[in-house]
């Protein structure tokens, strides 16, 4: 790859989805390529960049989806979860015992496994019968992962990653190429195609939020910019999830635990409060 095409590339990245990339990942990025080459008819990487310059939007939303990474897997860090069924969401509901609803977003969402985690938690305190509305809330960058995450069609490998026997006859049907999640489940979540870097203004009164092992491939200024919107998306004793290994970078919140956060409130708030 020429050097002004791996400048021009990283630009791109970072203007459109906020990705960093380096230079020890540019032979990463050519072996990604590679696929988005044969899709368009390109027989090498000097005609892919030169139509990519010409703004052709179709090409360059296939080269942004071929650089993320959409590593993922049913109930990834447990213990998170664990902490999640056993004091996050019991608070949460206590404190919205009167309205009967919650508001949980999954931003960055992949294909699907960590909603239908919370799906299946949420599915297992059976809150529909007692009279409860969650809006379960999944958003990602990748039109393909979106679409996986809403066919809810899994392989074998892909649900012993994280679900028990038990897990999969109760929320799976077989089918001849895998499994699809039932239609109970899918039923419960909203798909929708969301940049992480536009804007938040449909988003509002959210009780808890996950975006975890996405931050770290922002750079500092995008980081701080997400982290601070999605405070003001939060119900004041609202929780932000992060990944296991990550820590909010941002005076918009307090940090509970690692992982688990809570916006602070702007001064304005506290002084009425």
């Amino acid at each position: 790859m020429r050097a002004d095409d791996f400048s021009y590339l990283a630009r791109l990245l970072r203007r459109r989805a906020g990705l960093i990339l380096t230079q020890e990942k540019a032979t990463l990025a050519m072996r990604r390529l590679e696929p988005v080459m044969r899709r368009f008819g390109f027989r090498s990487l000097e005609p892919l960049f030169q139509e990519l310059r010409l703004d052709c939007e179709g090409l360059a939303d296939a080269v942004i989806e071929a650089m993320m990474v959409n590593e993922t897997c049913f109930f990834r860090d447990s213990h998170q979860f664990t902490r999640l069924q056993t004091h996050v969401l019991p608070k949460l509901m206590q404190a919205r015992a009167r309205d009967k609803r919650l508001r949980i977003w999954s931003a960055a969402a992949s294909s699907g496994q960590e909603v239908y985690s919370l799906a299946m938690m949420l599915d297992g305190l059976d809150l529909a019968a007692r009279g409860w509305q969650v809006d379960l809330i999944a958003t990602d960058l990748s039109g393909e992962a979106l679409a996986r995450a809403q066919a809810g069609h899994y392989t074998q490998f892909e649900l012993q990653r994280g679900l028990s026997f038990e897990d999969i006859a109760r929320h799976f049907r077989a089918q001849e190429s895998g499994f699809t999640i039932s239609p109970r489940l899918k039923a419960m979540v909203k798909f929708r195609r969301f940049n992480l870097l536009d804007s938040y203004g449909w988003l509002g009164d959210l009780d808890l939020i996950l975006c975890r092992n996405v931050l770290f491939y922002f750079d500092p200024a995008t980081r701080t910019s997400v982290l601070d919107r999605m405070a003001e998306t939060l119900s004041p004793d609202g929780v932000l999830l992060l990944g296991a290994t990550e820590r909010v970078a941002s005076d918009a919140y307090r940090e509970i635990e690692a992982g688990f956060c809570t916006p602070v409130q702007p001064p304005s708030l506290r002084a009425v409060g």
